[in-house]
């Protein structure tokens, strides 16, 4: 058997077993309405769509939160079913339910309650439970006890029910901070072209003359937006059959004697009264207009009734009652609807002024909300609705809601500012650009070092006005931006849980950044998880700064490690866990790091899961961090080679390594080529190629560098052999994951660890001995070992410390240890695996 709406298959023998509701049914069995967060639409492969069960081959969508994928054309019938990821003072609870989604799993899934497979890449087959993973057949998965304990990372996921976020009008893009650069203006227009040719494709237009294809519209909206879906029917079909094959491509299981068909005509556009003209039409035109291949147009409207059930749903989420039914007619008014129905529910004591109707549309893309007028006809409302869109009527549910005081509080957080001012300047700065109204929005925190400020508003559509228009404000040259920032709730966090905060640069390693973002926003919950394009590493850590313990992974090169450091440096007074453990998932191309805490060269496609339980098992170790202080005696000659080079800073902060001369000079000439066509840079292979040529063309300098620095070591004056080449390291691997100070022992220097207190001074002879570092049949010039270095310039000289490469001008470099050692977290020794 087949089901004619979803196109579900089952054998005549398994059909009384048979668990899954069928897609026009799915929406009455939304336990909390929460919209899906689609992004851009894309490819994907060996994929199902929920709505209609079919392979998706063109480009479909996927929600960002959920494991939901949908067809262009199928996506308006989606019920709104995502993962609630926080608060939102709507039916809000602490305990938390499986939330199970349908399909898509690997072929090798198996149930876990038989345990047989129960993945296929072939159908839609098998049941996930979103937040802790668990699967289990369609048949099994009633019987499994409906309490999630959110599984192996619960320690790690940040349980939505401490996090409060008032998000009315903001889209999910917008709460889940999904960077939309690659998202194109597709709400509008597209939606109209993919449902005609999505639904076109379903049905070929039918050569076959006994067929004949018509184009059906639900209601006045699908009118103005062109958006139809076609059917095909046999030439001689009684009405019935029609208005049946038009319920069915509309997902609607209702009797379809209650609908009729009318046709099409132009005046429909001009007013809302449609000319009746049913019947007649159904008889005399058929004959007439499909000789032609036109496929002529009809809009489903419901007939109009004298009084019928509706669903109330209480708002607060009663066990054992999802709703109650009620009969309203001609005179039913909402407010005699609550009177009715308080006491169904138990309430017949309350006072009716206290509660109020809400009608709730369920689309996928967007929950919208509308409070009922007192006196306002329940059937004129339903039969308004129909009119617009029979497919949103099957949406539409009607709340009773307590009036309760709803507090209204967004945070945004504004960075971009510019620095070290004092409040009362960054509230000026704000009124001037963005015409703030005092009286609804404040300035609860002010980060000055960075220049960015918190603001609290009590109103949603300021709220929105603000958000929309730091994106195109810009304040001295630099341009603004803005992230909403839920609330977390820190007395609501579970005592042996410890949240991970996951930062990920997506520009870095190959762009491989994008995949890993939509895997751990699916893993752990979404708002845990921070793009650094979108504002820095400030947003994540402000969020968190209330959560009493935390431990941080930072998905990304040396460089972004580096960045998230020095931010967690500066702001490490204002958090309650003020020295988080930093894993890190190394997608750069050094990598140095991230080789000596085991977490590997580089990532090349590990199972997401898999490297959230190392995280989870990873050991903590204590690094030492270094500030690097440039005192130039003069300004250094901007413009060599016609190319302005990058402005010399004045402190720098130091993790891996620090190089004067040949080393960076070669970091410097491929920054430059990244510069220049950067558009190449996205394989770590092309990368390491462009350092080999660079290399190559410097092979015939000699650069007496040992002639023009002096180096001074814990106070004492060092000799410098004949040397091209001086590298400070703090950690054994340099230059992607040569050992530069050898193994071998000697009576002279201690044996180098990352946590003890000292720095190794090695020197090369040119770019041909750092080549065979590189491939490790030499080490350098041990040179000293100590914890605070000056160097004396002599004449300008490429640096480059961690990756970051410039020109520094004659003067002094003092290197000496940076505050407290930062807590890093090694991968811990892989147990053999049975």
């Amino acid at each position: 058997f087949i089901s004619t709406v979803c196109n579900f298959m089952s054998h005549e023998k398994c059909l009384k077993n048979v668990k899954i509701p069928c897609s026009c049914i799915a929406p009455s069995l939304v336990r909390v309405p929460v919209a899906h967060c689609f992004g851009p639409p894309g490819h994907y492969k060996r994929k199902f769509c929920t709505v209609c069960r079919k392979s998706l081959e063109s480009p479909a969508f996927r929600c960002e939160v959920c494991e939901l994928h949908v067809h262009t054309d199928c996506i308006l019938f989606a019920c709104s079913d995502c993962r609630q990821c926080h608060q939102d003072g709507h039916q809000d609870h602490d305990t938390y339910h499986h939330h199970w989604r349908e399909g898509n799993l690997s072929s090798s899934a198996r149930c876990e309650v038989c345990k047989k497979t129960c993945g296929s890449s072939e159908v839609l087959s098998g049941m996930r439970c979103e937040w802790c993973g668990i699967l289990a057949h369609a048949a099994c998965y009633i019987i499994v006890t409906p309490e999630c304990t959110f599984g192996r990372l619960r320690n790690m996921i940040l349980p939505p029910s401490c996090l409060q976020l008032f998000s009315r009008n903001f889209s999910k893009l917008h709460c889940f901070r999904i960077s939309e650069n690659l998202q194109t203006e597709s709400d509008e227009d597209d939606d109209v072209d993919g449902s005609t040719q999505g639904s076109a494709k379903d049905v070929q237009i039918s050569t076959d003359s006994s067929k004949q294809t018509l184009k059906i519209f639900d209601g006045n909206d699908a009118v103005k937006r062109n958006q139809f879906r076609l059917i095909s029917v046999p030439r001689i079909a009684k009405n019935e059959e029609v208005v049946e094959a038009a319920l069915r491509a509309y997902y609607i299981n209702d009797d379809q004697q209650e609908y009729e068909l009318q046709t099409f005509t132009q005046q429909v556009l001009l007013s809302d009264d449609v000319i009746n003209r049913n019947d007649a039409a159904e008889d005399s035109n058929l004959g007439s207009v499909f000789r032609e291949s036109i496929p002529e147009a009809w809009i489903i409207r419901a007939k109009p009734k004298d009084e019928e059930v509706i669903r109330i749903y209480p708002a607060w989420l009663k066990v054992g009652m999802a709703y109650v039914s009620l009969r309203v007619n001609k005179d039913s008014t909402t407010q005699t609807v609550i009177k009715e129905v308080l006491p169904l529910l138990g309430r017949q004591m309350d006072c009716l002024q206290n509660f109020r109707l809400v009608e709730v549309l369920m689309g996928s893309k967007q929950v919208q909300r509308m409070v009922l007028d007192n006196q306002e006809l329940i059937l004129n409302r339903l039969k308004d609705i129909r009119k617009t869109s029979i497919r949103q009527m099957n949406q539409t549910r009607f709340y009773i809601v307590e009036n309760s005081k709803s507090i209204v509080r967004v945070n945004l957080f504004v960075g971009g500012l510019p620095p070290q001012l004092s409040p009362e300047e960054y509230t000026n700065i704000l009124k001037e650009e963005l015409a703030i109204k005092t009286n609804v929005v404040s300035v609860t925190h002010v980060y000055q070092a960075q220049g960015a400020v918190v603001l609290e508003i009590s109103c949603f559509s300021e709220a929105e006005r603000i958000y929309m228009l730091v994106k195109d404000t810009t304040v001295n040259d630099k341009p603004l931006n803005a992230v909403v920032i839920p609330e977390v709730m820190a007395s609501k966090i579970p005592r042996n849980c410890c949240p991970l905060l996951v930062f990920v640069n997506p520009k870095s390693g190959g762009l491989k950044g994008r995949d890993l973002l939509y895997s751990f926003r699916k893993l752990l919950n979404p708002h845990q998880v921070f793009e650094l394009t979108n504002g820095g590493p400030l947003p994540g850590f402000h969020m968190f700064s209330k959560v009493p313990s935390f431990r941080v992974l930072v998905c990304g090169g040396d460089g972004t490690v580096g960045w998230v450091l020095g931010a967690l440096e500066e702001i490490r007074h204002k958090l309650v866990c003020s020295e988080p453990s930093v894993a890190i998932l190394p997608l750069g191309t050094g990598n140095d790091l991230g080789r000596v805490l085991r977490w590997g060269a580089g990532y090349s496609g590990e199972d997401p899961y898999s490297i959230l339980v190392s995280v989870d098992e990873a050991d903590d170790v204590l690094m030492d961090r270094w500030t690097i202080l440039l005192d130039a005696e003069e300004p250094a000659e901007g413009t060599e080679n016609g190319i302005a080079e990058p402005e010399p800073p004045k402190i720098v902060q130091m993790n891996n390594y620090c190089g004067l001369g040949i080393d960076a000079e070669l970091s410097l000439d491929f920054h430059h080529a990244r510069e220049e066509e950067p558009g190449k840079f996205n394989s770590r292979f092309h990368n390491k190629g462009v350092y080999v040529k660079v290399g190559l063309q410097k092979i015939s300098h000699t650069r007496n560098l040992h002639k023009d620095i002096k180096l001074q070591v814990d106070q004492h004056e060092v000799e410098l052999p004949s040397i091209e080449g001086l590298i400070f390291i703090n950690i054994p691997s340099w230059g992607s994951g040569a050992d530069l100070w050898g193994s071998e022992s000697d009576n002279r220097f201690e044996k180098p660890r990352i946590d003890d207190g000292l720095l190794e001074v090695v020197g090369v002879t040119g770019v041909v001995h750092m080549g065979q570092v590189q491939g490790g049949f030499r080490s350098g010039i041990r040179i000293a070992q100590g914890s605070y270095f000056r160097v004396t310039l002599l004449k300008p000289i490429p640096v480059q410390v961690d990756g970051e490469p410039w020109i520094q001008a004659p003067g002094q470099i003092i290197i000496s240890a940076a505050g407290p050692k930062v807590h890093m977290l090694k991968k811990s020794k892989q147990k053999q695996k049975k």
